[in-house]
């Protein structure tokens, strides 16, 4: 998250967080793109994730799909390791478990192309609360 400079910008993020509007702090990909986030705690390395992050870097760039793969730490679903969890543009974050190089491009092909959902979806167990 970026620092705040001044109270100018402290007062905007605060209406902005009001109105609705998300933070511009690259938690959201920007539009047209898809964010990927391996977990990669020792579970998940051990599990493969390595293996999926680089087929991911690589088959995203071949198929010109814009995204970003990032390297992260655990998420806590050490039982369904290797997790990835997709943010496709304007919409909420969906994680899939036991991914390996075949479940990846399946995920790829049906769910950051098309949008369609996939086997594999591990379900929130968290919710935000509202004030």
């Amino acid at each position: 998250m970026k620092t705040l400079k001044s109270t100018d910008e402290l007062v905007k993020l605060r209406e902005d967080i009001l109105s609705g509007k998300r933070p511009s702090d690259n938690s959201y990909p920007a539009p047209g793109r898809v964010r990927i986030r391996v977990h990669m705690g020792t579970s998940g390395i051990a599990s493969g994730a390595l293996d999926v992050y680089n087929f991911l870097v690589t088959e995203l760039e071949k198929r010109n799909i814009s995204g970003t793969v990032i390297r992260t730490g655990d998420m806590g679903y050490s039982f369904a390791e290797p997790t990835i969890e997709v943010t496709r543009a304007g919409e909420e974050p969906v994680v899939f478990g036991n991914v390996d190089t075949f479940r990846a491009d399946e995920i790829i092909e049906k769910f950051i192309k098309n949008g369609e959902l996939t086997d594999g979806i591990i379900p929130a167990n968290f919710r935000t609360i509202t004030i």
